[in-house]
């Protein structure tokens, strides 16, 4: 055989029929996933923000473009794992989806809102750069899990865009649909945190969320993190998808209840999912149904 820089289409293929060897057909359409880790996305108040970026490929078509999830990794808003369930991820990027997994200044370095304005920043960083990484701008999804949930919930409602906020200038952070999985979406319950025993106080998840504050004496704050009490009529969001387990010990399964049905009182699209049995994620999440449910979710939005 000669030797020189052969193009996939012209390499002779090796067809000599070798006694009990089985040949696997392949079509060229399988999907692989690449991980690109650790790209830099902002950097705020001298805190460096990277995205964990799953890329899906095939041999037919090396340059297409695929649809987007920006995902915000929970932590209860304290100091992420962003490597958590990138195994996880990878299943629905193995559909067919770019998956970048944000990282979020956490409450020790910031209050809220500023989780969701790194998100914001995030998703206009996809947008902006997504060809690079094989991302269509026009295709984007925001999600996440327990306060990700939360955070991609006020992503969406956010229409903070001022100079100090927005990195990327010009540059939307709009989204096609989000999808929320058991999200602390809510402080308006008194039992809304089943196993937090410091509930609402200041060194609690949600009370270090709003600066170290005693949210039991102050029910306007409560109403401020809370995305129920954000969303109105005339709120401009995408469709929302939201999973919860019936036996969440950490974020009520109210809550996500409780946001479904003020979203359907509004008008808004919303599909709310019970996954029986489950507690607060694990791999009840990441069946193939359930993957198959936020595919078809993520299908009809950008369609």
């Amino acid at each position: 055989m000669e030797i020189k820089n052969w193009s996939y289409e012209d390499f002779p293929e090796f067809t000599d029929e070798i006694e009990g060897a089985e040949v696997i057909p392949t079509t060229g359409d399988e999907i692989g996933i690449e991980y690109l880790h650790d790209v830099e996305y902002a950097r705020v108040q001298g805190i460096s923000l990277y995205l964990q970026i799953l890329r899906p490929f095939t041999r037919n078509q090396p340059e297409k473009l695929w649809p987007c999830m920006v995902f915000v990794q929970g932590s209860a808003w304290g100091r992420q794992d962003v490597y958590k369930k990138i195994p996880m991820l990878a299943r629905l990027a193995g559909k067919g989806y770019v998956i970048a997994v944000v990282q979020y200044r956490h409450s020790g370095q910031a209050s809220f809102p500023a989780q969701a304005q790194d998100a914001r920043n995030a998703i206009r960083f996809m947008r902006k750069n997504g060809l690079r990484y094989s991302a269509d701008p026009e295709k984007i999804i925001a999600a996440g899990d327990s306060s990700g949930g939360h955070t991609a919930m006020f992503a969406a409602i956010l229409e903070d865009d001022q100079e100090e906020t927005n990195l990327y200038p010009g540059v939307s952070a709009k989204v096609k649909g989000i999808i929320d999985y058991y999200g602390s979406v809510t402080a308006m319950l008194e039992d809304g945190f089943p196993s937090t025993v410091n509930h609402h106080m200041p060194d609690s998840p949600e009370g270090m969320e709003m600066g170290g504050v005693n949210l039991r004496e102050r029910p306007d704050l409560c109403r401020k993190l809370s995305v129920e009490e954000n969303i109105h009529e005339e709120t401009p969001l995408p469709p929302v998808l939201i999973f919860h387990g019936t036996k969440d010990r950490t974020v009520s399964t109210r809550q996500s209840v409780i946001l479904y049905q003020k979203l359907k009182e509004l008008g808004k699209e919303a599909e709310l999912y019970l996954i029986q049995g489950a507690d607060h994620g694990g791999a009840a999440f990441w069946t193939e149904e359930v993957c198959a449910v936020a595919d078809r979710f993520m299908k009809k939005c950008l369609s």
